[in-house]
């Protein structure tokens, strides 16, 4: 019996490995590096030895963040924020990508072309604002779910995931007298969970981390995200009065960012591993076609 650490992998293998081996560092270092710094002493930093564990080991920026009594409101907020606005966007993502999935569409190939062609062109931000504002969205709860609640990429994942579907399911399913509406629910959304989570993620992720849309639409302070108001923080951090240095002044604002970081990062990576063995299957099945 071989063994199987025999196995020799030819030069293109170990090069992907180094490769993929090197991204991955890319990635998890400054990560690591973020998290250490807002544990840290602002001596340690000012003295550049905080590297990927925590030096002087310190709470100090996160009381900072938490000293703010609207924070947990915006958490709050954000959080229902995140999954309602997930919700929407993928009931109209199934809800459209459904029915162009079907090759008889009358004109479904011209609506996938025009659907294609948002992906690289759109109206600009001046043009979207004036659609908000004559809808009467500015500065209500909708404004920060339905601009933008489909992504034609996210759509053109689903659509492709249906059309990969054995099209002998969906004839079985009318010929036992169900609708389109119960062929979707009982056919096509149970045989594609792993998609719809992975898409799902996608939107909740998105959502998450939006600014933009409220710096543009909103102004009431009752509809400011964690992010913004993260943000509005960083931009205005209070610094103690008896801190005249601006070595030190910088150091603590260091520290604080990287606290505001890593806070914002928590609810991502909570939900990640609940869809994580959905990532992969939803991604690569819904580009398979036969």
């Amino acid at each position: 019996m071989a063994n199987v650490y025999d196995k020799k992998f030819s030069p293109f293998q170990i090069i992907l490995t180094i490769f993929f081996i090197l991204i991955i560092l890319a990635v998890l270092l400054p990560i690591l590096n973020i998290i250490a710094t807002s544990f840290s002493g602002r001596d340690a930093i000012a003295m550049g030895k905080v590297g990927l564990v925590p030096v002087d080991f310190s709470t100090a920026a996160y009381k900072m963040v938490f000293k703010d009594k609207s924070m947990i409101r915006s958490l709050l907020f954000s959080t229902i924020l995140m999954i309602v606005k997930t919700i929407v966007s993928m009931l109209l993502t199934i809800l459209a990508a459904y029915p162009l999935s079907k090759k008889d569409l009358p004109g479904g190939k011209a609506i996938m072309l025009m659907i294609t062609i948002t992906m690289y062109f759109s109206a600009g931000m001046i043009p979207n604002y004036l659609l908000v504002k004559q809808l009467h969205l500015i500065n209500t709860f909708w404004v920060l779910v339905l601009p933008g609640a489909i992504t034609a990429f996210n759509l053109i994942i689903l659509r492709s995931f249906f059309m990969s579907i054995n099209p002998s399911l969906f004839d079985a399913a009318h010929i036992d007298g169900c609708s389109e509406m119960q062929t979707l629910r009982l056919v096509a959304i149970p045989l594609s969970k792993a998609a719809i989570l992975t898409l799902s993620l996608f939107y909740a992720v998105s959502r998450w981390n939006s600014v933009s849309d409220i710096i543009l639409y909103v102004q009431n302070p009752k509809f400011y995200t964690l992010q913004y108001k993260l943000k509005l923080m960083m931009d205005t951090i209070n610094i103690p009065y008896d801190e005249k240095d601006e070595v030190t002044r910088e150091i603590i604002a260091e520290n604080f960012k990287a606290a505001c970081i890593v806070f914002t990062m928590i609810p991502v990576l909570i939900l990640y591993p609940f869809v994580q063995k959905y990532f992969r299957e939803g991604v690569m099945i819904g580009g398979v076609k036969e």
